[in-house]
């Protein structure tokens, strides 16, 4: 069985059709997902789309690209649904340099304030690094005492290194398929294989056969067969090597 580690199903895009997504997820052999959360208007939703399954669990926090809906009170706020709601991760939160008009300042606020809230609940985190891998390798000593999942990892084979020495997982998904990603192959082929979870971040980032189209879940299959000709694997050891690492650092097993 897989395990998605980054599923946005509480998303727009899957409105008309959710349950059914779930369903061909399991059906394509998906039994775990998680959906971490992107701003907190949205955590509502995200625990009801999560309610939809035994095998789907949330993580709640504050991404980086939402930073127009946020707000001071929020951190607050997210240590109250950390509480109450007891998730299996903080998260989606991190720091994204790509886009330029996102205050750089602002996110940095808003990111140590999760990962400390991770740290005092002794929980995983989840993190967005997008041309920010440095400054959030330096943030993730500078809180301490944390573990987690850099999601969508698109950083050097040495900073895979320095996150695994820091207890922090590498997130592949559909980006491992394309013939291109050439640093993306050298990395999932040379780190250990403990270091690796496997997802989706459907809707978005689908494989290269899926160019353009909405992703879903059950293409993560696509993900682990890429993964397991770059090692030399079959599938199926991929697989139960990702799931495995996956109910360890969530706690889902």
């Amino acid at each position: 069985m897989l395990f998605d580690t980054h599923c946005h199903l509480d998303a727009e895009a899957f409105d008309a059709d959710r349950g059914e997504i779930v369903a061909r997820a399991r059906r394509a052999g998906v039994g775990w997902q998680v959906l971490p959360a992107t701003h907190a208007e949205g955590w509502p939703g995200l625990r009801a789309a999560a309610g939809l399954d035994a095998g789907l669990f949330p993580a709640y926090g504050l991404h980086p690209t939402f930073l127009r809906h946020h707000l001071p009170d929020h951190l607050d706020d997210l240590a109250r649904w950390i509480e109450r709601e007891r998730p299996v991760a903080v998260g989606e939160c991190g720091l994204d340099f790509y886009l330029e008009d996102l205050d750089r300042d602002a996110q940095q606020h808003y990111f140590d304030g999760q990962l400390e809230l991770a740290r005092d609940h002794d929980l995983p985190v989840i993190v967005h690094a997008r041309r920010a891998v440095d400054a959030v390798i330096q943030s993730i000593r500078r809180v301490g005492r944390l573990r987690g999942v850099v999601h969508s990892y698109a950083g050097s084979k040495e900073q895979a290194a320095q996150l695994w020495d820091l207890g922090f997982l590498i997130g592949i998904g559909g980006p491992v398929t394309y013939e291109r990603a050439r640093r993306m192959h050298r990395v999932v082929t040379e780190v250990p294989l403990e270091q690796l979870l496997l997802e989706t971040d459907a809707p978005d980032q689908p494989d290269s056969t899926h160019r353009g189209q909405r992703n879903e879940p059950g293409r993560i299959v696509g993900v682990r067969d890429a993964v397991a000709r770059l090692r030399g694997m079959a599938p199926d050891a991929v697989a139960d090597a990702t799931t495995r690492n996956a109910h360890a650092l969530f706690g889902t097993a």
